[in-house]
């Protein structure tokens, strides 16, 4: 599996609808809402880059309100989170 940061950049006044569109997905591990360019940072698990392709493409520019997404593809993990 490959770890994808989603950036979104949201119509005013439409982040929590946005959000929570997201969460219904259930395509997201993690959401956050950012301050700078971006509005929304989402933390996507795919098995191919083709895969986010189509997610994004099926899925997340269906969504409402959304202005603008970036995709920043990752490709090797030095540390694990701890909890």
């Amino acid at each position: 599996m490959r770890a994808v940061f989603l950036s979104v950049k949201v119509e005013p006044g439409k982040l929590r609808e946005v959000a929570d569109a997201f969460g219904d997905l259930d395509i997201c591990s993690e959401i956050y809402s950012t301050a700078g360019d971006y509005d929304l940072l989402a933390k996507i698990y795919v098995e191919s880059f083709d895969d986010l392709a189509d997610l994004v493409a099926d899925k997340v520019q269906k969504i409402p309100h959304i202005r603008e997404t970036k995709s920043v593809l990752t490709f090797r993990t030095y540390k694990e989170p701890t909890r």
